[in-house]
């Protein structure tokens, strides 16, 4: 195997300002480009202790960090790049989701002591960054297969009395119908999209007012623009509307799933199109569940006596489009299963919910929050608990697969950097020489 070499070297200081003082902030390493701050270290193993984990040694965590540059590094050799609507996308969610945290966005600025546009830049570019390295890593392990005899091998050489206890777990599933918008706050928000129209046949700049009032988080200090697409790309109605356009022609107030649009067609490319927008979204608190709660109250009864089986009413009348084609059931991200660590990680309200329940129960309607913080009802059907055991291979054998996998990713991607690695400059500080940087001595 070729010998890789890491070069260490003193590397300068930056003065970065935090809180009421200024601290030096050491730069301790550099992949081409990119550099990798003390405070970066710091904030890694930092994040370990919030998650409850047990914080690796400084080495691995620097590793680490390494590793994540040398992808970015990467992707601009190999030309990968994530588009900058997804970034603009993930951007939206990230702060509709500290909107829902927070109750608002004064409440935001008054946390971070920052305008709201200054976090949406300050965010941009560590977002932009992680997409990137996950689009990365995608590409490196895109070949990977486990197969049923993998598995077995795997869980065959675990030592018996080495067998992993798995904690009690529940595999729950969930019918989510949305809130709807009240007459009057549609009324409210198709007149102010009519008076910026208004606003801009009489002289008015469109971005100028999109920067100003259009609720995108994404597209908004943009003027609107969502830059081109392809058809398909948008939701339906928003599609229907601009396709129906001329260039530098503004549709009516049009309603999507988002909230309510202005749309101005800017040009045509081929099969593309050009647009930007103001989207104004409803009062979430203020929308009307009575609706859809009668939906739910419907559907419940039917299942409950047996006319109607769970899986089916999900997969026909959920409104959450992530769970509705798994017949409702909810995933646990880390082991990418049904089942779900029964335990108060789980989020409280549904926590506490089953608690109450029994297995085979599914609740009334009750009032649900989206991640990007839109209002709805759902019922929950608690279908399964598994019972506290020691890992067996017929019922564990989902997360034993996943196992598996992600160990053959890791080694792919492992194989991968050991390549990579002889592509770009690394450099790093003599302070963090004497450790182990891709199993190599840094000495």
């Amino acid at each position: 195997m070729k010998k890789i070499l890491i070069w260490f070297a003193l590397c300068p200081f930056w003065a970065l300002a935090q809180g009421q003082g200024t601290t030096i902030n050491k730069i301790i390493a550099r992949v081409d480009n990119y550099y990798i701050l003390k405070s970066d270290l710091q904030e890694a193993k930092a994040n370990y202790e919030q998650n409850g984990q047990k914080v690796p040694d400084e080495g691995r965590v620097l590793e680490s960090l390494i590793i994540n540059k040398l992808l970015l590094a990467k992707s601009e050799i190999d030309s990968v790049s994530v588009e900058d609507k997804v970034i603009d996308g993930q951007l939206e969610q990230r702060m509709q989701y500290m909107a829902q945290r927070f109750g608002s966005e004064k409440n935001i600025v008054a946390a971070y002591g920052k305008s709201i546009e200054a976090l949406k830049v300050e965010l941009r570019q560590p977002i932009k960054e992680q997409a990137t390295i996950e689009k990365m890593q995608d590409k490196i392990t895109e070949a990977v297969k486990v197969t049923p005899n993998d598995v077995r091998k795997f869980f065959n050489a675990i030592p018996k009395d080495s067998l992993p206890y798995i904690p009690a777990e529940a595999e729950i599933g969930h019918i989510v119908r949305m809130a709807k918008v009240t007459k009057l706050q549609k009324e409210d928000l198709r007149k102010k999209l009519f008076d910026y129209k208004a606003r801009v046949e009489k002289g008015e700049d469109f971005a100028k007012l999109a920067t100003e009032f259009s609720e995108d988080l994404g597209s908004g200090k943009q003027g609107g623009d969502l830059g081109f697409a392809k058809r398909g790309q948008m939701v339906s109605a928003f599609e229907g509307a601009v396709l129906k356009l001329k260039p530098n022609q503004i549709s009516d107030p049009v309603e999507s799933e988002f909230g309510f649009h202005l749309i101005q067609m800017l040009e045509t490319r081929g099969a593309e199109y050009h647009a930007r927008h103001i989207l104004l979204r409803p009062e979430y608190n203020r929308m009307d569940v009575s609706e859809p709660t009668r939906v739910l109250d419907s559907i419940r009864a039917l299942i409950q006596v047996d006319t109607l089986k769970f899986e089916k009413a999900a997969k026909d009348w959920s409104e959450d489009k992530a769970t509705a084609d798994a017949g409702g059931m909810l995933i646990d991200p880390a082991s990418r299963t049904s089942k779900l660590p029964l335990d108060q990680s789980m989020e409280p309200t549904l926590y506490f919910t089953l608690d109450s329940m029994k297995v085979g129960m599914i609740t009334a309607p009750v009032s649900y929050r989206t991640e990007d913080g839109r209002t709805g009802v759902r019922v929950l059907w608690y279908k399964n608990k598994i019972e506290p055991h020691l890992a067996d291979l017929k019922q564990d054998y989902e997360k034993i697969y996943n196992i598996v996998l992600q160990n053959k990713k890791a080694r792919a991607v492992d194989e991968w950097f050991r390549k990579a690695v002889a592509d770009v400059f690394i450099k790093v500080e003599p302070e963090y020489s004497g450790y182990k940087i891709f199993g190599v001595d840094g000495q």
